[in-house]
C-alpha cells in the first residue's frame, strides 16, 4: 500500500473520531459567535456556553448539539484525507533521506501547506454547517428579519447556489478560512511534533505510548485555536451574514465592526467551547491517525 493511500485511510479514521467527539462543542461555539449583538438595555440570547447548551437541548433536544453534522460527516473523509496526505507528501519533499525524522520547523511548513489545500474544501463545508448551527441564534432577531430557514445541508447548498451567486456563494469567507487554516495547521503540526520529541527525549518518536500521543494531540489542537481564534469568529459572521442586507462588506470590515462594538472580547466569543472541544477532539484525531497509520505498516 502506497504512503498516500495509508495517509488517506488514517486521515479518514482520525477525522471521524475528531468529529464524533468534537461536534457538540463546535455547535455551541458557532451559536455564541453568530448570535446578534444585543440592543442597549437588552441581554444576549445566550449568557454563556452552558446557557447555550441548556437552551439548545430544551428547544431542539440532544440532537440539536449535532445539528449540521451531516455535511462534515460526509466530507470529513475528504478533509482529513487531504490534510494528512498533503502533509505526508510535503514531508517526503522536505526529508533529506527516507526515514529521517523532520525537524519541528519542517513540520510547521508541512502544516501550512496542508492548510492551504484543505481551505478550499473547508470553506463551503463550514458555510453550510455554520448556517445550520446558527439558525436558532439568529432567529432571536424575529420573523421580520428575513432570515432564511433551512431544512438541512442540501437545502442550504441549493439556496446558496440559486440565490447567492452560485459556486462563488459557497466560497463566501474563503479569505478568513485561509487565514485560519494556514497558520493554525502550521502551529498544530509544529506543536504536535515538538511535544512528541519532548516526550520521546529525541527525534525518534516511533515508540511513544498512546498516553503521550493523546497529550500531544490534545495540546496541539489547543494551539490551533489559541493562534487563530479571532479569524474563526470573522469567518463565522461572514458566512452567516444576510446576502441581501449584509452587515459586513468583507473580512476587514467585519473585524473592525466587531472590535468597535464589542471590543477584543467580541473576537473571542465562543472561545471556551472551542478550546473545550479542541483538546479531546484532536487527541482522538491524532491517536486514531497514528494507530491506523501504524497498523497499515
Amino acid at each position: 500500500m502506497s504512503d498516500v493511500i495509508k495517509d488517506l485511510t488514517a486521515g479518514t479514521v482520525g477525522g471521524a473520531a475528531q468529529l464524533i467527539v468534537g461536534h457538540p462543542f463546535d455547535t455551541i461555539k458557532v451559536k455564541l459567535q453568530s448570535q446578534p449583538a444585543p440592543l442597549p438595555g437588552q441581554l444576549p440570547k445566550y449568557s454563556g456556553a452552558m446557557d447555550a447548551v441548556k437552551q439548545t437541548i430544551a428547544a431542539e433536544g440532544p440532537g440539536g448539539l449535532y445539528k449540521g453534522m451531516g455535511v462534515p460527516l460526509a466530507t470529513v473523509a475528504a478533509f482529513n484525507a487531504v490534510l494528512f496526505s498533503v502533509r505526508g507528501q510535503m514531508e517526503s519533499l522536505l526529508r533529506s533521506e527516507p526515514g529521517i525524522p523532520l525537524t519541528v520547523n519542517q513540520q510547521v511548513i508541512c502544516g501550512a501547506g496542508a492548510g492551504v489545500a484543505v481551505s478550499f474544501l473547508a470553506c463551503p463545508t463550514e458555510l453550510i454547517k455554520c448556517r445550520l448551527q446558527a439558525q436558532s441564534a439568529l432567529a432571536v432577531a424575529g420573523p421580520s428579519s428575513g432570515a432564511v430557514k433551512y431544512g438541512g445541508p442540501m437545502d442550504v447548498a441549493k439556496h446558496v447556489l440559486r440565490c447567492e451567486g452560485g459556486i462563488r456563494g459557497l466560497y463566501k469567507g474563503l479569505f478568513p478560512t485561509l487565514a485560519r487554516e494556514v497558520p493554525g495547521n502550521a502551529a498544530m503540526f509544529g506543536v504536535y511534533e515538538a511535544l512528541k520529541q519532548y516526550f520521546a527525549g529525541g527525534t525518534d518518536t516511533s515508540s511513544l505510548g498512546r498516553g503521550s500521543l493523546i497529550a500531544a494531540g490534545g495540546l496541539a489542537g489547543a494551539s490551533f485555536w489559541a493562534s487563530v481564534y479571532p479569524t474563526d469568529v470573522v469567518k463565522s459572521v461572514i458566512q452567516v451574514d444576510d446576502y441581501r442586507n449584509p452587515k459586513f462588506s468583507g473580512s476587514i470590515d467585519a473585524f473592525r465592526k466587531i472590535l468597535a462594538s464589542e471590543g477584543v472580547k467580541g473576537l473571542y466569543r465562543g472561545f471556551g467551547p472551542a478550546m473545550g472541544r479542541s483538546v479531546p477532539a484532536n487527541a482522538a484525531c491524532f491517536l486514531a491517525y497514528e494507530v491506523t497509520r501504524s497498523s497499515l505498516g
